[in-house]
């Protein structure tokens, strides 16, 4: 995919706030300082569509990103950022929890961890909850370009097995400097955008 359409919709800083139009929703969730807005402006090919600030756990709200009118890229607030007064961690929380209570027509989770650093106890946690409320997610290893090449393989195999993932559970090496992994991950969100779209098309087909 290239040069995608995209536009900030709506910052969310309650459940009410929360769109309910039944598009797919791609949901980026990761500690504070893992690279999620970088991430977003390279998958969308905008250099400030989403601010990326030197001081972790700036954002503060979930943000929704339209991308070519059809799908949202929704940026959650990170965790972990200690320096938060512990009733805003608390409020941040509530909300990525109301988030995923909401029904969605799809959604997938990326979830992102350090590749250099490796899965932290905090992510550890955040795979757990994604498992409980059984949102369907996939990996991605953030700055793989700071893990030495021979080394790579041996990072990514950590993130499987600390996280404990299944096999079948995809983990994707990425570079939000270089670039690295980019069209790959673009291929898995259009397989999952692909799988979103028939149970519409097959409903399309059978109302006539």
């Amino acid at each position: 995919m290239r040069n995608p359409q995209a536009e900030l919709f709506r910052a969310v800083h309650g459940e009410r706030d929360l769109p309910r139009d039944g598009r797919p929703e791609l949901a980026l969730v990761g500690r504070s300082n893992v690279g999620k807005s970088s991430l977003l402006n390279r998958l969308l090919g905008r250099a400030a569509l989403a601010r990326v600030s030197r001081t972790p756990g700036r954002t503060r709200a979930i943000h929704f990103y339209l991308v070519d009118g059809r799908f949202f890229v929704v940026d959650l607030p990170g965790y972990g950022y200690a320096r938060a007064a512990r009733s805003e961690r608390a409020r941040w929380g509530e909300l990525i929890e109301a988030y995923f209570r909401q029904p969605a027509a799809s959604r997938t989770v990326l979830l992102l961890v350090d590749a250099e650093v490796g899965p932290t106890r905090l992510d550890q946690q955040a795979a757990t909850f994604l498992d409980e409320v059984q949102a369907p997610f996939a990996v991605v290893a953030t700055k793989i370009d700071k893990v030495p090449k021979g080394r790579r393989a041996k990072a990514l195999a950590a993130v499987r097995g600390t996280l404990m993932l299944a096999a079948e559970r995809p983990v994707h090496a990425f570079s939000s400097h270089t670039g690295e992994g980019t069209r790959e991950l673009w291929r898995y969100i259009e397989d999952v955008l692909a799988v979103a779209r028939a149970p519409h098309a097959e409903r399309k087909e059978g109302s006539g």
